[in-house]
């Protein structure tokens, strides 16, 4: 027997239909205020559906799904690691942490090779978002990382900081980039030449992500690399100069900016210097390191290719080895739920736009990219508008929707998942109207879902990966400030049995998170939870 084999659940009658997963993402449960933009919108489906029997709330942040503290919020990529692998793994910021504190990160070959270039002259370029978001980063593996090159006697740093406002406060730069630099004038002495070189909003500057966008990563190759960009004397000049120039403006979208000394560039990437990106999560990282990786990279004209070891702080994506070096090794998911479904035999699709489609795929997958079993597995991604999504908060909702009926009525498949993004990607840009649109939008798919479901006898798991369209504003002294990053709030999950065939009923289980989700998809299709998997939701009666 195949270590991958699922048991037959005992006592379970096949049904007609598919299992379909719908993925709302960002679509968490908080406060019914009126800063909670899932409670304000008009969601006749999804209000009538939490009134049903078999539904609980999931964890989505924190220790639940990998995270070093409850104080952590979730996010689409821990989130749909835990959903696809069933259990919980150290995810990105737990395991650079402890790979920093412990010194670990420091004997890599990698870090070796950072050594041997900085020890014959060359610089070291730091380049990563600059926050205690902890989704990307945190500016404290940041600071760890330049405590050690104190320690390894590295003489010259720059530091190419992206500007964050999603995972944290929209207008937050200044809290993060000023003590940055205040530590990297102490830090300036004995010899070292520590400074901030180049910036620029999250957005549209470096951390594009699935091809969506490469003229992003092309601002920021000319800032960190070619040294090309608004001039100012420092980060915090820049930055308070985009704040009195537009107040309007937010961190995330801030123009990129390099910063100069007598008119020259002071962190132009040279032959023989070195560079790591100290973001620890994939998907915003994957495009960037292909710029300095690949040799005949084609998505846009770098110009000048300076001869330099770069490294990520993890590797992004194993399957393809991006980038070739990093620091710390990434965590290994084994047996997930698709590696069991396909030794099973059981037909599946995966569906969602550009902005999720890695999520409900690589990551799901246990960042495993490409196809399982191409035998039994059909990918299908709808390309993403390339607008600021509060623009159109219906995104590609209803193409999605159009796909998964269509696979739902062919009889094709028994496991269908999709991603629909708009309660994340919307929430992040922190318009209310346009959030509660994109909530609206989510409700009016699952109707078009739960009918074709209903009609071919199927069965709906409904949840999130985190909550995000939650909460649009935070009060304080009656002055409204928007909320643009992930939510701690608890997840729904939802199942709606239209084959009836098979009674099950809610486990008692305290606080479960969304690990638990894999072992309920067995349990509907009909199969026992692998063992080591966290518990399933359901028992059968």
């Amino acid at each position: 027997m195949s270590a991958l084999s699922l048991k037959p659940l005992a006592g379970f009658n096949p049904f007609p239909g598919p299992v379909v997963t719908v993925i709302m993402d960002g679509v968490g449960i908080g406060p019914e205020t009126e800063s909670n933009g899932v409670y304000m919108a008009y969601t006749p489906v999804l209000d009538e559906l939490l009134q049903g029997e078999l539904v609980t709330r999931l964890k989505a942040h924190g220790t639940a799904v990998g995270l070093p503290s409850d104080g952590d919020m979730g996010n689409s990529e821990v989130g749909h690691n835990a959903l696809g692998a069933g259990r919980v793994f150290a995810q990105g910021a737990k395991l650079v942490g402890e790979a920093l504190k412990s010194g670990a990160a420091f004997t890599s070959k990698a870090w070796q090779e950072v050594l041997g270039r900085t020890s014959t002259g060359g610089t070291l370029h730091l380049i990563g978002l600059i926050s205690d978001g902890n989704v990307h980063s945190h500016v404290e593996h940041l600071y760890a990382l330049l405590d050690q090159c104190v320690r390894n006697s590295i003489k010259r740093v720059r530091v190419h900081g992206l500007i964050d406002g999603r995972d944290v406060g929209p207008k937050s730069a200044l809290d993060y980039f000023a003590p940055l630099e205040l530590r990297l004038r102490e830090l300036s002495v004995d010899g070292r030449d520590y400074r901030i070189a180049s910036g620029g909003g999250r957005m549209i500057t470096t951390m594009d992500r699935y091809g969506a966008d490469w003229s992003v990563v092309e601002r920021g190759w000319k800032a960190h690399v070619l040294g090309e960009g608004r001039p100012f004397s420092s980060a915090c000049d820049a930055i308070q100069h985009y704040y009195d120039e537009d107040s309007a403006m937010t961190d995330q979208y801030m123009e990129s900016f390099v910063v100069v000394e007598d008119a020259k560039p002071v962190g132009v990437m040279e032959d023989g210097d070195a560079v790591i990106l100290f973001n620890f999560r994939g998907d915003r990282a994957i495009e960037i390191s292909r710029a300095f990786d690949e040799a005949d990279l084609d998505e846009f004209d770098r110009r000048r290719v300076p001869d330099l070891f770069y490294a990520g702080i993890m590797q992004y994506d194993g399957d393809a080895h991006i980038p070739a070096h990093y620091i710390v090794e990434p965590p290994v998911i084994d047996r997930t739920l698709g590696e069991y479904l396909c030794a099973a035999g059981i037909p599946s699709y995966a569906i969602s736009e550009t902005q999720k489609f890695g999520h409900v795929t690589y990551f799901w997958n246990g960042n495993k990219s490409g196809y399982l079993d191409e035998k039994l597995e059909t990918y299908v991604e709808i390309l993403s508008d390339k607008v600021t999504f509060d623009l159109r908060p219906w995104m590609k909702a209803a193409e999605i929707t159009d796909k998964v009926v269509a696979a739902i009525e062919s009889g094709r498949y028994k496991f269908i998942r999709l991603n629909l993004a708009n309660g994340d990607m919307v929430g992040h840009t922190g318009v209310p109207v346009s959030v509660r649109i994109a909530v609206e939008t989510v409700d009016l798919s699952l109707k078009r879902i739960l009918s074709a479901l209903e009609k071919v006898g199927g069965i709906a798991l409904i949840t999130a990966d985190h909550g995000n369209a939650d909460c649009m504003w935070t009060e304080k002294n009656g002055k409204r400030t928007a909320m643009v990053a992930h939510t701690r709030n608890p997840v729904p999950l939802i199942i709606k049995d239209y084959n009836r065939r098979n009674h099950f009923h809610l486990s008692p289980l305290e606080q479960p998170g969304l690990s638990y989700v894999a072992a309920t998809i067995c349990n509907l299709l009909g199969f026992e939870a692998p063992q080591g998997y966290d518990p399933s939701l359901l028992e059968l009666s």
